[in-house]
């Protein structure tokens, strides 16, 4: 086979959208040379006019409510120095933030001044190293839907140093919504010397010391709304409120999760003269989760508290909240799953936060192997689906074990498939063809995308809570290839929450629809069994927060290549992100992965990173390696602070990431303007 080689000078790079396509479909781009500016004839996208609720939106100090730079100019910003530009100016804007910017030097606060939105683009606005300051008389702030991420230096708990995301000395009339906000050194809001008339709303707030600090001086002046807020593996401050006149707090989750290295030592504390309406909170595992100083109130209602111990605190007399403003109450037993799906940055935000949380109920297929559901396999339910359904289906499938094949062709989207048992060993779809498999109408065989057990050609599929299998038994079958694929997607916005995809080889065919097609695959808290090249393909895929679990081959040895990416040029391939590979396997057998030009295709550039991963000892050294006469090293294959037995050194064949690299190829680079959630 002959060989065409592609020769790379430059690492592999963040792509960033050269145009911002707003809500309404009205575009705002920037010219080259040109101050970026939207255009005259055109309305403003909803985001940019978007208003606070909560005491963000109580008129006082001169300020009528919080809307930001609704009355600037839309300028989309892709550097630094452009975001400080704009931030720091004395004009009201709405500021687009459409890239990854990283702060320099690490810790930066950029000071933004009255009458500004900061807007991130979808989910590819972050901020990285550093944050926010908004200082004494700085009011009618808006910071939505951003990432702010990564101040920390060296370890979760840095007390070392003061590098917040946002911090407020004096400011009124902010509004901090749908943000993901997580590893900074100190706190990630700091609320101090009497600023006012704040709403925190819909933000993720994780993986740090210290949340939420709301005071620090003695006037009792600080007026604050906090709803809907997923407070999670954070140790103190969640929040802790100083002197604050009014406090509400409503609809917000906190969670500690058992075995990790972020304990909690306190939850909601009303400190001073603070009085407090703590309303429909949700505490999983908290120490202390409700605590109040002798001179504080807290007037509790409707509130849950799973797994928690310690103080639990009520007490004096607070206000009532709907005396400044109107709001409503979520059930406090929906909280967590309608955090989980709906806080954080946003592929649209333009949606309110009830339209992007709250989508009409979806219609429910139920199937039962015993007879007790509507239907009694999978790929029934799958044909009730009415063509091209305008709204999501979700099939229900109770427990069992269903040896069928499954296909959601591309004209039924918007389909979940879904175990209803207590865990996703429960539920098992599971099926046997292989790669050379004779069809049963006997047209043929099948080849490897044929074999699949379940195939997904619908663009917004989700599967949760179950098992999807093949068990081709390669050993009674050594007449055919062992090419026995478990899952197959052709499609984009797949998202893979809580399954198991079990087989041997290429159990998991993460695939598009065309090669000139995007799709793009999320797959969390999940598991994926298989030994050669059992990740692969040429889609945009995702493995988070999973186990990727090594598995001998059918004669009992070890060796086998994790991951064979397809990936066209211009693309991103698989991104392996926050999780763990082992197995019971021999030591230094198994390779991460190998360059798959499929049909011996010299135009792709396939490209696997394994990041934030613990490998264990049955990575090989030299991790990466070649395939059919194309060498790994013309393709992209890369590492970033791995840990485990496995892991090891930057040398010439195993390449690492820089810090600044590294910043480019995070999950939501990965996944534009895509926000995997639960629906």
């Amino acid at each position: 086979m002959a060989q065409h080689r592609r020769r790379r000078t430059t690492a592999l790079a963040l792509g960033v959208p050269l145009i911002l396509t707003a809500a309404g479909g009205l575009a705002y781009g920037v010219l080259p040379g040109s101050q970026p500016r939207a255009s005259a004839t055109t309305a403003a996208p909803a985001w940019a006019t978007a208003t606070a609720d909560g005491f963000a939106s109580v008129n006082a100090l001169g300020q009528n409510g919080t809307y930001g730079g609704r009355d600037g100019q839309i300028v989309t910003v892709k550097t630094l120095a452009d975001l400080e530009k704009y931030a720091t100016a004395s004009e009201p804007y709405v500021i687009v933030v459409a890239a990854t910017i990283t702060m320099d030097p690490v810790g930066k606060e950029i000071k933004v001044q009255s009458n500004k939105t900061i807007v991130g683009s979808g989910t590819s606005g972050q901020i990285v190293g550093g944050g926010f300051f908004l200082g004494s008389g700085v009011h009618n702030v808006i910071i939505r839907n951003l990432t702010i991420r990564d101040a920390y230096q060296g370890v979760w708990n840095d007390k070392e140093h003061d590098f917040d995301a946002i911090q407020m000395d004096g400011a009124h009339h902010v509004w901090i919504d749908h943000n993901d906000l997580r590893h900074m050194a100190d706190g990630l809001i700091d609320v101090r010397k009497d600023s006012t008339y704040v709403t925190v709303s819909w933000n993720k707030l994780s993986q740090d010391n210290k949340a939420f600090g709301i005071g620090w001086t003695e006037n009792v002046v600080t007026d604050i709304t906090i709803h809907h807020n997923w407070i999670r593996e954070t140790e103190q401050r969640n929040p802790s409120t100083d002197n604050a006149a009014h406090a509400h707090l409503y609809n917000n989750f906190l969670e500690d999760v058992a075995g990790t290295d972020i304990n909690s030592s306190y939850g909601n504390y009303s400190r001073g003269a603070t009085r407090m309406v703590l309303e429909n909170s949700y505490f999983q595992g908290f120490k202390n989760p409700v605590i109040k100083d002798s001179t504080a109130s807290i007037v509790q209602k409707g509130n849950t508290f799973v797994g928690t111990s310690g103080r639990n605190e009520s007490g004096g007399t607070a206000f009532d909240p709907k005396t400044y403003y109107a709001y409503t109450l979520d059930k406090t037993a929906d909280v967590p799953a309608l955090l989980k799906s709906g806080v954080g940055p946003r592929s649209s935000i333009g949606t309110t936060a009830a339209a992007s949380t709250k989508a009409a109920a979806a219609t429910t297929l139920t199937v039962a192997k015993d007879g007790s559901g509507q239907y009694s396999t999978v790929q029934a339910a799958v044909n009730a689906v009415p063509a091209n359904n305008p709204s999501r289906v979700v099939i229900s499938v109770k427990p069992g074990t269903y040896r069928e094949l499954v296909k959601v062709p591309s004209n039924k989207p918007h389909v979940t498939i879904q175990g209803s048992g207590g865990s996703r060993n429960d539920t098992v779809i599971v099926y046997n063809n292989a790669s050379g498999t004779p069809k049963p109408d006997g047209s043929g065989t099948y080849g490897t995308g044929g074999s699949a057990t379940v195939a997904v050609e619908a663009d917004d599929f989700q599967a949760r809570n179950l098992t999807i299998s093949n068990d081709f038994d390669e050993a009674s079958h050594q007449d055919i290839a062992n090419q026995a694929v478990a899952l197959r997607t052709a499609a984009d916005k797949v998202f893979l929450d809580g399954v198991i995809v079990s087989g041997d080889q290429d159990t998991l065919l993460v695939d598009t629809a065309a090669k000139d097609k995007l799709g793009r695959v999320y797959m969390t808290n999940s598991y994926v069994i298989g030994n050669v090249d059992f990740i692969f393909g040429r889609a945009t895929a995702v493995i988070d927060k999973s186990v990727i679990t090594l598995k001998k081959r059918w004669n009992g040895t070890s060796a086998g290549y994790v991951t064979a990416p397809s990936t066209a040029a211009g693309r991103k391939g698989i991104l392996i992100a926050n999780s763990t590979v082992n197995g019971d396997v021999s030591s230094a057998s198994f390779y991460l992965g190998r360059p798959w030009h499929a049909g011996g295709d010299a135009s792709l550039d396939p490209q696997t990173t394994v990041r934030n991963t613990s490998l264990s000892a049955a990575i090989k050294s030299t991790p990466w390696t070649d395939m059919s006469g194309f060498s790994w090293k013309d393709d992209r294959f890369a590492e970033y602070k791995n840990t485990g037995a496995g892991s090891g050194a930057a040398s010439s064949n195993r390449p690492q990431l820089t810090d600044a690299q590294a910043a480019g190829q995070e999950v939501a680079d990965w996944l534009g303007d895509w926000t995997p959630s639960s629906s």
